[in-house]
C-alpha cells in the first residue's frame, strides 16, 4: 500500500492512516480505533481509577471485539460509578441485577460479579500499598524489546505472567496472563507500538517520565 505522499508501510505491522501517517496496523480500521491508538493506548495511566477501569474493561473484552468495549465504554463508566474501586466494591445483589438489565453494557453475570469482587481486592490493595497504580507499575520491565513485525508481538510475557500470578494470589478473578498483558500494553507499562509507528517515540518518552513519578509514591 502506498499513499500519494510516498509513505509506505515497512512491514505487515504498519498501515497508513487516512492522514498519510504510519500506525500500528490494527488501528486504522475506524476513526474510533485511530483516536484510541493515538491518544490512549500505551500512554501512562497513573490513577487508581484509570488502572482499575482498564482492568475491568479487559475482563469484559475477553471473547469479544475491543471495538465493542470501546463503543460501550461511556455506558460502562456511568454504570460502574467511574470505576472508583471503593464505590464498586460496595455494589450488592441489587446492583448486579441493575447491571444485568442495562442493555448499554456487556451483560455477563460472571464478568459483572468478577469486576465487583476485584474492586474489593483492589481497595484492599490500595489500603495496604497506598496506590493501585504504583503497585502495577512495579511490574514494568527494565527493558522491553521494540516490536518490528507482527510476529514480535506476544499475548503474554514474564511481566504479565508474574503480575497475573500475584493478582490470583490476592484473590482477583478472570485476570489470566493474556488479559493482564493487554492491560499492561494499554496502560503504559509496555510499549508495543511497532517500530515506525507515528506515536511510538512520544509514548516511550511519556512512559519513562511516568515511571519515575509513580514509583516515588
Amino acid at each position: 500500500m502506498a499513499m500519494s505522499n510516498g509513505v509506505r508501510p515497512q512491514n505487515d505491522a504498519l498501515a497508513v492512516g487516512s492522514d498519510g501517517r504510519l500506525r500500528c496496523w490494527w488501528s486504522v480500521g475506524s476513526e474510533q480505533y485511530v483516536a484510541y491508538h493515538d491518544r490512549e493506548w500505551g500512554r501512562p495511566q497513573l490513577t487508581d481509577e484509570g488502572i482499575f477501569e482498564h482492568l475491568a474493561l479487559e475482563s469484559f473484552q475477553s471473547g469479544l471485539s475491543w471495538a465493542v468495549v470501546l463503543r460501550k465504554r461511556p455506558a460502562f463508566q456511568v454504570a460502574f460509578a467511574g470505576f472508583r474501586p471503593e464505590v464498586v466494591a460496595a455494589f450488592g445483589a441489587q446492583d448486579v441485577d441493575r447491571l444485568m438489565a442495562n442493555e448499554a453494557i456487556v451483560r455477563n453475570r460472571r464478568k459483572i460479579e468478577a469486576v465487583i469482587h476485584n474492586a474489593g481486592c483492589a481497595q484492599r490493595l490500595i489500603e495496604r500499598e497506598g496506590s493501585l497504580a504504583a503497585f502495577f507499575w512495579r511490574y514494568r520491565p527494565v527493558s522491553w524489546r521494540v516490536p518490528r513485525a507482527r510476529i514480535d508481538l506476544v499475548s503474554s510475557a514474564d511481566p504479565s505472567r508474574a503480575l497475573a500470578a500475584e493478582l490470583r494470589r490476592l484473590g482477583f478473578r478472570l485476570l489470566g496472563p493474556t488479559t493482564v498483558h493487554a492491560h499492561l500494553q494499554a496502560t503504559g507499562l509496555l510499549n508495543d507500538h511497532v517500530a515506525g509507528c507515528c506515536v511510538r517515540e512520544d509514548v516511550e518518552r511519556q512512559q519513562a517520565e511516568a515511571a519515575v513519578v509513580v514509583l516515588r509514591r
